[in-house]
């Protein structure tokens, strides 16, 4: 290092490989993993359901195709190392997941590992080593829709995994120990996953970005800034039920009507508030009928920003409020948090390496905060990370309508291709 802390590394001799123009290869394996599901007639790939099974082993034998060594590690992530110029070199990890919701699209978390074994592939095709090693990782529980856990594999890389979630239960009476086990996997083995800090060089994924922004904007791709933090709650008001006919308007303590007032409370609190969303994505009347004042209304949110500060000043306003319209309309109100997850920020030198990949390309340079959740959240203060999302058709996801366009993936993998063999390990951020 010289004076002013930078490198005095020379760059290295190797050349750049050529662009990549793999997007169609990458779509083809795309349609090639949506076809393995769980249900017919459309995409469930359940976490380690008989479906991930064949996507695993699918994904297995392109990772060994593009020259990697291969390994599915203790909680069913498919792992595919391509060594550095010498082995046993500091590891960048590329990939996202491959498990899905039910009835989802195809390109949420397959896109990312799909892009990053065609980088590997174009990499080993031309004979070219870098000064660190890849692992390609295809997670495979993202999505948290067959346990109550989530995040598995990501949690296990970053020595977070809780011993505990082995003894959850699935809907068919299924613990994760076994489903672990019949998977083919060694779960005596999973505390070992956990990588030491100063063998990661950090974590790049690519991602569909599952909103309009992109395409409002006729961007291809775009860097994301941070991962939102979330706070998921639920809301019981409680009135007092009556008869539709007798009980007199001004007497009411109608649960429904305030429960109503409470929810345009949360969506004008976050339309009136920058970087902010927030959602009321359930409603329910117990015991309801049409001639009948509801006694109680219970209702969801999910309140979230890439600023922690703001988010949880959002969330004492909504306490506010909700609690003066109960105080006004004679309602009880209980408020009760079932989530809450803070935002994890993307880091400043491989971010700052993936904006200088945009510019590179020719590319409008975007900057995008993820409302939706990404394995990255689990290496938080634990490895650096970054990721770049990709347009999407509608800004539609985890739906069958989901699309992302063959141009914007091969944009987005010659990006990642050449933010890759442009990074210096022992550069300093200016």
């Amino acid at each position: 290092m010289n004076e002013a802390g930078k490198s005095t590394r020379p760059k290295p001799a190797h050349r750049l490989i050529n662009s990549i123009r793999h997007g169609e290869t990458i779509v083809n394996r795309i349609e090639s993993l949506a076809a393995l599901s769980d249900e017919p007639g459309k995409l469930t790939r359940l976490y380690l359901g008989p479906a991930h099974r064949l996507a695993a082993k699918q994904v297995e034998a392109w990772m060994h195709a593009a020259g990697m060594t291969v390994r599915l590690d203790s909680v069913g992530t498919v792992v595919g190392r391509y060594e550095g110029e010498t082995p046993d070199l500091p590891t960048l990890l590329l990939g996202s997941h491959i498990d899905t919701i039910r009835n989802a699209g195809r390109f949420d978390g397959t896109l990312g590992v799909l892009t990053a074994i065609a980088v590997v592939e174009k990499l080993h095709s031309e004979g070219q080593r870098l000064p660190f090693a890849i692992e390609v990782v295809a997670f495979g529980d993202e999505e948290g829709v067959r346990y109550p856990g989530t995040l598995t594999g990501s949690r296990a890389l970053a020595g977070r995994f809780d011993p505990k979630v082995l003894d959850e239960i699935d809907r068919d009476g299924i613990s994760r120990r076994e489903a672990l086990m019949a998977f083919g996997c060694d779960v005596s083995q999973i505390a070992a996953e956990a990588r030491e800090q100063d063998r990661i060089l950090g974590y790049l994924e690519v991602h569909i970005e599952q909103g309009p922004v992109l395409e409002n904007e006729n961007l291809p791709i775009a860097v994301v800034t941070a991962i939102s933090g979330a706070t998921r709650g639920t809301v019981t008001v409680t009135g007092v039920g009556g008869h539709a006919g007798t009980v007199p308007m001004p007497l009411r303590r109608d649960a429904l009507v305030a429960a109503a007032e409470m929810v345009l409370a949360v969506e004008r609190t976050a339309t009136n508030t920058s970087d902010l969303v927030a959602t009321v994505g359930t409603f329910d009347i117990p015991d309801s009928a049409v001639n009948a004042v509801p006694g109680v209304a219970v209702f969801s949110f999910d309140v979230r920003s890439p600023s922690d500060a703001t988010r949880k000043h959002a969330l004492s306003m909504l306490q506010n409020e909700f609690e003066g319209i109960a105080r006004r309309r004679c309602v009880e109100l209980t408020i009760a948090l079932s989530y809450d997850a803070p935002a994890a920020v993307c880091d400043t030198r491989l971010t700052a390496a993936l904006s200088a990949a945009i510019a590179r390309s020719g590319h409008q340079l975007r900057h995008l905060p993820s409302g939706a959740g990404h394995d990255a959240m689990a290496f938080k203060d634990k490895f650096p990370f970054a990721m770049l999302f990709v347009r999407c058709r509608g800004g539609i996801s985890h739906d069958p309508a989901e699309f992302a366009a063959l141009d914007d993936i091969d944009i987005a993998a010659n990006v990642l291709a050449d933010c890759i063999q442009r990074f210096d390990p022992t550069q300093s951020v200016d």
